[in-house]
């Protein structure tokens, strides 16, 4: 009866998840149903279970999703964002409109831009792009998730995504881990979705398909509810913000837009490399530090500490694109306060079906699948990410239940933690782009676009490719080790 309630909470929240109801309301209730149906104390999960493990996340990760949503937003508002699309179109041209949006889209989010701030931001340049190239808009969607979604979010070392920051605390890592495999993943996502959107393309020109669509459909997406349900537990940017402020009527120079980038991937390096490895935490252990380690908080610090400077520099360079400086700062931060709560409330699901009895039959699945701990580790990120429709739902969820486990196994095998880091995340960032996905249902209303026209593209670009890339580093991970 245990397993039974544990199914049946589960389809019931991702069904009504995909309806648009609030994960505020339905996580918690969910729970509740769960440990309901396997006859435990309802409000001792509520308060000590769920709550517990709520507060936990937001306590680790709100300072990052606070100051990346304030960071997206200012950049967005100072016409940064624009700047270096413009930038890439111009370059690039025309006959390669494709790969100027990907390469747009992965310089602003491995920069440190949120995902919703790119999908806003791009997608109307896209829509030019595509008009003056002849290039269906049914494609859009698909470049602009390789560029965002994919290998800047969880492969390329060094990323501020909050995907990239969760198994930190876990495993005692940097957001640096296992460098070279996530280049090597990185490499595989980006030339394979390039590949694929190369031959969609060349068959639609062939069959003389051109652009048809409308630019106008990216402020209709901010303002729908449901739309924006979806896309809080999915990443970290409340998209009802996205029209509040002011955006810059002009664009800073190149290397004015450039340079908040550069410095969030260079104090993230320098702090994650060289400044915390030599600082004495010591005093971390003690019980007024909640007796913790350097290890496990290091990573969120560099990630935080890059942010803060990469806005402090920002600011002043664009000030005077800032005309409402206040409003844009307001709505940066609240854009962060509902997507810290979802995915929190996500979480405090997890927790809660994590400490049910039964949830040692799912427990001992996972852990005897064939391949080793991290074939296993990516089964179980990639189920539970694909069952939330959140990434760092799901991660956050199977690390808290399964996380120390795979830490001792790797210890006792000899495998490097910073291996198990990458696995995971990539393995959270595949199969959480099924349909019910909020980014991907945002990315589709923003770009105008219905899952009909669009959605296989996204699959082989999102999924296919970060799946061949997660083999390549589960194989060359078991073979060689993490470098």
């Amino acid at each position: 009866m245990g397993l039974l309630g544990i199914l049946v909470a589960l389809g019931l929240l991702i069904y009504f998840a995909y309806r648009g109801w609030s994960i505020l309301l339905l996580a918690p209730a969910a729970a509740l149903l769960a440990a309901l149906l396997s006859g435990e104390p309802l409000l001792a999960h509520l308060t000590q279970t769920f709550m517990r493990s709520a507060a936990q996340f937001v306590m680790q990760f709100f300072p990052i999703f606070l100051l990346g949503a304030l960071f997206g937003k200012l950049m967005e508002d100072s016409g940064s964002v624009s700047a270096i699309a413009s930038f890439m179109t111009e370059r690039l041209g025309t006959k390669r409109a494709v790969l100027a949006v990907v390469l747009a889209g992965a310089l602003v989010t491995y920069g440190g831009v949120s995902l919703f701030v790119a999908f806003f931001v791009l997608a109307p340049m896209a829509h030019a792009l595509f008009r003056a190239a002849a290039i269906p808009k049914r494609i859009m969607p698909a470049a602009i998730a390789l560029g965002t979604s994919t290998f800047t979010m969880s492969m390329m070392p060094g990323t501020p995504a909050i995907q990239n920051a969760i198994p930190m605390p876990f495993f005692g890592t940097t957001p640096f881990a296992a460098p070279g495999l996530g280049i090597i993943a990185s490499a595989i996502t980006m030339g394979f979705g390039l590949w694929w959107l190369a031959n969609v393309e060349a068959r639609a020109r062939s069959a003389g398909e051109g652009y048809e669509g409308r630019a106008d459909a990216a402020l209709a997406a901010a303002k729908n509810e449901k739309i924006r349900e979806r896309a809080t537990a999915a990443n970290a940017f409340d998209p009802i913000e996205a029209p509040n402020g002011a955006i810059s009527e002009t664009t800073p120079p190149i290397a004015i837009a450039a340079t908040p980038l550069i410095i969030v991937i260079g104090v993230n390096l320098l702090m994650s490399l060289f400044v915390l490895p030599r600082l004495d935490a010591s005093y971390l252990a003690k019980p007024e530090w909640g007796e913790t380690s350097l290890a496990a908080v290091g990573g969120v610090w560099a990630v935080v500490t890059a942010l803060a400077a990469a806005i402090a520099v920002l600011i002043p360079l664009n000030l005077g694109r800032l005309s409402k400086l206040r409003e844009t700062m307001d709505a940066g931060a609240n854009a962060a306060a509902l997507p810290v709560l979802s995915v929190a409330s996500l979480v405090g699901f997890g927790a809660v079906v994590a400490a049910l009895p039964a949830f040692a039959v799912v427990r001992d699945w996972v852990l005897g699948i064939g391949g080793g701990p991290l074939v296993s580790l990516a089964v179980a990120t990639n189920v539970l990410a694909s069952l939330t429709g959140s990434a760092s739902g799901g991660l956050t969820i199977a690390l808290d239940a399964l996380g120390s486990t795979y830490l001792r196994i790797a210890q006792e095998q000899g495998i490097d933690p910073a291996l198990l880091h990458r696995v995971a995340v990539i393995g959270a960032g595949t199969l959480d782009s099924l349909p019910h996905n909020g980014a991907v249902v945002t990315l589709l209303a923003v770009c105008g676009s219905t899952h009909k026209e669009s959605y296989v593209d996204i699959v082989m670009v999102a999924i296919v490719g970060a799946l061949a890339a997660l083999a390549a580093v589960i194989v060359l991970g078991t073979l060689v080790g993490s470098f």
